[in-house]
């Protein structure tokens, strides 16, 4: 029990909930607007995916972890794109397409990888760090939480835009309006699949910097599936958040510490089984679903196509 409070084992904690939990919180920020404007992202797992290889894979042929993150986004985008036209502009079922693009761009990335990579399994060097004056030099959390790659704080400071996006602007009621009631947005003279698409399009650049900081700062590397479900944890918590940005950060702190958990238990020394460490994020999922997801308000019309015109 000495173990747990010694500050190699908090610092661990800390550093690997941050970790884990960006590439969560920008998928579920993300996530958090395609639903509002009516639309059931399940695609966001692959999204996450093709960041994190078009992210790895430009910043190691570029040697620049800034272009990667461009190249993240730039990926997650084009996920979207077809998300968009197939879903929004289509109509098509928003489920099966999300279902189908996840699992082709699984393919496509594993594919991609063995034919480049899969001999040389290449790493990056360790990204930059930006310290925080005085907050970085606090014991345990100042390391931990107040010297991050700058992509952490962009990611936190979406929090806040985003809070204030949603309460305070006529976006924020526009995005509400084409997933509460998209006909009343039509008849005010308001484009609802514009607006939708274009949700979709930056729930794609959020989970693609999501998977590209995954890549690219959490492991230094890519491997083939390596989002591990990231993106629905993402849907998960955009569900259970209620239009909040700020619950969908606490969530993902949240499934963070506990996938933490396994490297920080085993810096203690800890003789807890690792298979019953790593179920640890998965019962939190199980359990936070249990016990509020009965009280999470979704859109009304989430998940349907809108069609102008039809009744």
């Amino acid at each position: 029990m000495d173990g747990l409070l010694t500050e190699a084992f908090l610092s661990s904690l800390l550093t690997g909930a941050i970790v884990a939990a960006i590439p969560m919180l920008l998928a579920g920020l993300g996530e958090q607007m395609s639903e509002k404007a009516g639309v059931l992202n399940i695609g966001i797992e692959g999204m996450m995916l093709m960041g994190a290889y078009l992210g790895f894979y430009v910043a190691f042929q570029f040697d620049s972890i800034w272009l990667g993150f461009l190249g993240g986004l730039v990926g997650g985008m084009l996920v979207a794109i077809l998300m968009a036209v197939l879903c929004v502009r289509l109509g098509l079922n928003q489920i099966v397409i999300g279902i189908g693009l996840t699992l082709g761009v699984e393919g496509l990335t594993a594919l991609l990888h063995h034919f480049q990579f899969s001999r040389t399994y290449p790493r990056l060097p360790a990204p930059v760090r930006a310290d925080i004056p005085v907050l970085s030099d606090i014991p345990v959390i100042g390391p931990s939480i107040f010297s991050r790659h700058p992509i952490v704080y962009f990611a936190l400071l979406s929090v806040v835009v985003l809070a204030y996006l949603y309460r305070r602007t006529n976006l924020g009621m526009t995005l509400r309006a084409a997933g509460e009631s998209p006909a009343a947005l039509d008849v005010a003279g308001g484009n609802v699949l514009g607006v939708r698409v274009f949700s979709v399009l930056f729930t794609g650049a959020m989970a693609g910097l999501g998977g590209a900081y995954l890549a690219n700062v959490g492991a230094g590397l890519f491997i083939p599936f390596m989002t591990g479900g990231a993106g629905f944890i993402g849907i998960v918590l955009a569900m259970l958040a209620r239009g909040r940005p700020l619950w969908v950060l606490i969530g993902a702190l949240i499934f963070g510490a506990a996938l933490s958990l396994t490297t920080a238990l085993q810096v203690a020394g800890s003789n807890i089984p690792t298979d019953v460490i790593q179920m640890l994020p998965f019962a939190a999922v199980m359990l936070v679903l249990v016990v509020f997801g009965r009280k999470a308000r979704l859109p009304a019309t989430l998940g349907n196509s809108y069609e102008r015109g039809a009744r």
